[in-house]
């Protein structure tokens, strides 16, 4: 099979960038970065955050209006620091199972 090399450039293309960007990004790029260093080193706090953060978002859901079906999709996502919530969720719920043993399967939806 041959390679393809590209040997010429795309104007006005810009490969995707992970990072993300805009005015609102840049302000919370410092509570991100807090939120991302926060280690788990206690079962309690574990705990708190485990029942502060939930598993799937509450906001989802099937409502039936005069008789038509209707599904409000998750808006969880919408949340600028939803990713930084779900990793934080996930640090303590391995933190419990890890290294207290514990069974987490109350947290799990």
């Amino acid at each position: 099979m041959e390679t393809i090399n590209h040997t010429h450039s795309h104007p006005g293309y810009h490969p995707p960038n992970n990072q993300k960007s805009g005015c609102w990004n840049n302000w919370l790029n410092p509570l991100r970065s807090w939120l991302n260093r926060i280690s788990i080193k206690d079962a309690r706090l574990a705990h708190v955050i485990c029942q502060l953060i939930p598993c799937c978002c509450p906001f989802e859901r099937n409502i039936s209006l005069f008789g038509r079906n209707f599904h409000i999709p998750a808006l969880c996502k919408l949340n600028p620091l939803y990713e930084e919530f779900v990793g934080m969720r996930f640090r303590a719920l391995s933190y419990l199972a890890d290294e207290c043993g514990e069974d987490i399967t109350k947290y799990i939806c």
